[in-house]
């Protein structure tokens, strides 16, 4: 099937020739044309299937030009939501609407002004929450709302605000809920508020008879030195490594650069200039590791990861899947590797307990200690070791 056949404006159809586009996805097939009908839906969709121009699409061919809010799209974090406004900006480049992302952290002032004549709105909960609560914002004429990434926003602690924004919007209009999973708290949420939704559930994207998905078992003191030397001799591509804790983000993150390894850091404690900066870098091969906390990782969909590292292990089965979900896209290969230690015995067995998922041990590698520090964060060091080198040229 094609998007042509998707009964899409020409607008519209201009803009995703544009970029590139060729046919559409699977759980773009299957919501473009419910969604075009008025319909509630709730999708179930992991990052990297396509689920933004499921909802976009359709979204800017049914907002019309003019000086008043008719959709928002609300997304758990900052990250991704730039990135969903971004993929909106250039599903509009013929239609020329004006699209405003609202987030905290910044300025609230240049939002005040950006609201008063913006068609579609992309917010974080609480900052939207804030927005409506000083009259910032006028949600009379919202006809479309949009929950990306439900599931994570309930894990972040927002439900009371998604029900508080969903009890002010207007009543009549079309809502699209999209999540990775159906806890009870989403459940309850579709029951509330949303009419008669179309269900629709999309596979994994990610090709698993192209993914390697393998863990060693170590012991703590080697952890990082084993993650160095995968980076240096094991890695081809773009790394991404998750971290439980943004303090072990940032550690980790320098001591990679330490080592030679150009890494940046990601959580939701930097600045957004600096969460921004370490994503471009990403984008533009400027850097070839990111660090990134489990929440922060949820606004990370780039092309090309041929590595993704738990040097924390994932807690959840749920959790595992949404990480290994940015590799091995696209019929390109790709590898998980899980660096597990005596700490995360637990949170692995949750893992593997899901039937799904398979994750094979794999023989411990010779690696060369290095040093591990933790003096500037702890005030010791620890991971003892001497060496240092250069991580040699990309081919």
């Amino acid at each position: 099937m094609s998007f042509k056949q998707l009964n899409l404006d020409q607008d519209v159809l201009k803009a995703i020739n544009d970029m590139g586009f060729e046919k559409p996805t699977k759980i773009q097939t299957s919501c473009i044309p419910i969604i075009k009908q008025g319909k509630d839906v709730v999708g179930r969709s992991l990052t990297g299937s396509g689920k933004t121009a499921a909802f976009g699409l359709p979204l800017i061919e049914k907002v019309e030009m003019g000086n008043n809010l008719q959709a928002i799209v609300i997304a758990p974090v900052r990250e991704l939501a730039h990135q969903v406004a971004d993929e909106l900006k250039k599903f509009s480049k013929y239609k020329k609407l004006k699209i405003t992302t609202v987030y905290g952290g910044v300025s609230i002032n240049p939002q005040i002004t950006a609201l008063k004549t913006t068609n579609i709105v992309v917010a974080t909960p609480g900052r939207l929450l804030d927005h409506m609560n000083r009259g910032t914002i006028n949600t009379n004429n919202v006809k479309y709302l949009v929950l990306d990434e439900a599931d994570k926003m309930f894990e972040m602690g927002f439900i009371e605000d998604i029900k508080r924004i969903m009890g002010k919007l207007p009543r009549g209009k079309q809502s699209l809920l999209f999540s990775a999973t159906m806890p009870q708290e989403v459940r309850g949420l579709i029951e509330r508020f949303l009419n008669k939704p179309v269900y629709i559930q999309e596979d994994a994207h990610v090709d698993r008879s192209k993914l390697k998905q393998i863990y060693y078992d170590i012991r703590s003191h080697d952890k990082f030195s084993l993650l160095v030397h995968l980076l240096k001799h094991k890695t081809d591509g773009l790394a991404l490594v998750f971290c439980s804790r943004r303090s072990e983000v940032d550690i980790v993150a320098k001591n990679l650069k330490k080592q030679g390894i150009h890494a940046m850091a990601i959580h939701g404690g930097l600045t957004q200039n600096r969460r921004s900066n370490a994503l471009d870098a990403l984008k533009d091969d400027k850097i070839d590791v990111l660090v990134a906390t489990e929440v922060a990782g949820r606004g990370i969909d780039i092309e090309n990861i041929t590595q993704v590292y738990s040097y924390d292990c994932a807690q959840t089965s749920q959790e595992y899947t949404h990480r290994i979900g940015r590799t091995a896209r696209a019929g390109k290969s790709g590898e998980a590797v899980t660096l597990l230690t005596p700490r995360d015995h637990d949170n692995f067995g949750r893992v593997i307990s899901d039937s799904q998922i398979t994750i094979e041990k794999a023989e411990v590698p010779e690696f060369k200690r290095v040093p591990f520090d933790r003096s500037r964060s702890y005030g010791k060091r620890r991971h003892g070791g001497k060496g240092r080198s250069r991580r040699p040229r990309r081919r």
